[in-house]
């Protein structure tokens, strides 16, 4: 008797953690406190020193396309899985133990822990994250699909009966699902995110300015320029690259107006895909869609002018949360809460 009992208090000591295992970025919310970290996902593996850890974060992000051949700073996720399991469980300890410093009862007991991952995924996929995150340091793990993490965190209410339309546009995948009822009705997911997007951009650049910049520069312009529909002001930007001609450094400038053009594709692809979700979706939830309209998450929610892009296509509002690109790491946090 005394055992069971001191099993429910203990219990409730552990930590509850959810963590947003992006492509781009880790999101980690703690039960009580919100999310706590947001950091890169990126590992800088010394491979002379037989794959030793010397950066993770921010300072491994740095030392992309700026290393010797024998440092490599890589994504250990790629597509929204994990691609180098020895990085990504190095990436994950390293990130859960930062959140435990904060916490003597993290260092006492061992975090039950929600991770978010594609809505379309294998049993395979599952188990690699399972371990990872257990080799980590976890008690317990738990898998949410991102589009239900994106919904808890959106505060759709997705035990109603009534339908949901989630589109999360992440770093490697887009996800699109119908949500009724507390489970996904159709869901559809795609390699086109915002990695994509970067490439499209880098593509772009040097086919018409005959300019070869790096991954980071993209995201740069796709940050501070990016937009599908015809801006207001027309934005300009310096960027810095190699000449593919005569193979030095060299710089141009570039406006809003090209990024509509760079970016096109990928956008396309996900209007399409999202337009197909809707065409699978049953005529009584389709109708609250309508009424109700398709949320937007994820950091692709930002790029201007992608709401109404996809509200033209499907006439169907689109609604975007305060702060998409936490919406999935709040819900998984959420799910952490309630296990």
């Amino acid at each position: 008797m005394y055992n069971k009992k001191s099993n429910g208090i203990f219990s409730s000591l552990h930590q509850r953690i959810g963590i947003d295992l992006g492509t781009n970025s880790v999101l980690v919310y703690v039960k009580g406190k919100g999310i706590v970290l947001k950091e890169p996902s990126v590992v800088a593996i010394d491979k002379k020193k037989g794959n030793v850890v010397l950066a993770v974060g921010e300072e491994a992000k740095e030392m992309i396309g700026r290393t010797p051949s024998h440092i490599v700073a890589e994504r250990p996720i790629r597509d929204g899985v994990i691609a180098s399991y020895e990085a990504a469980e190095a990436m994950i300890k390293f990130y859960v133990n930062k959140v435990k410093k904060n916490s003597l009862i993290g260092y006492v007991f061992k975090p039950i822990v929600a991770v978010c991952i594609p809505a379309e995924y294998n049993s395979v996929e599952e188990r690699v994250i399972k371990e990872a995150v257990m080799a980590a340091g976890a008690r317990d793990v738990y898998i949410i699909e991102e589009p239900m993490a994106a919904a808890i965190g959106a505060n759709l209410k997705v035990n109603s009966a009534k339908g949901n339309m989630i589109v999360d546009i992440g770093g490697g995948t887009t996800d699109v699902a119908v949500i009724s009822l507390g489970g996904i009705v159709v869901k559809k997911t795609i390699k086109v995110a915002g990695d994509k997007m970067d490439e499209a951009i880098s593509k772009y650049i040097r086919k018409n300015f005959n300019l070869l910049i790096g991954e980071q520069t993209a995201e740069r312009i796709k940050i501070s320029l990016g937009t599908v529909i015809p801006p207001e002001e027309d934005k300009k930007m310096e960027v810095k690259g190699r000449d593919l001609f005569t193979g030095l450094p060299k710089s141009i400038l570039i406006t809003s107006r090209d990024t509509i053009e760079a970016l096109w594709e990928p956008v396309s692809e996900i209007v399409d895909t999202v337009k197909s979700v809707l065409e699978m979706t049953p005529p009584e939830l389709a109708s609250d869609i309508i009424e109700e309209g398709i949320t937007l998450t994820g950091g692709g929610a930002l790029l201007k002018g992608l709401d109404t892009v996809i509200s033209k296509s499907t006439g169907i509002k689109v609604n975007i949360p305060d702060d998409p690109i936490a919406c999935v790491a709040i819900g998984t946090g959420r799910f952490a809460e309630s296990l």
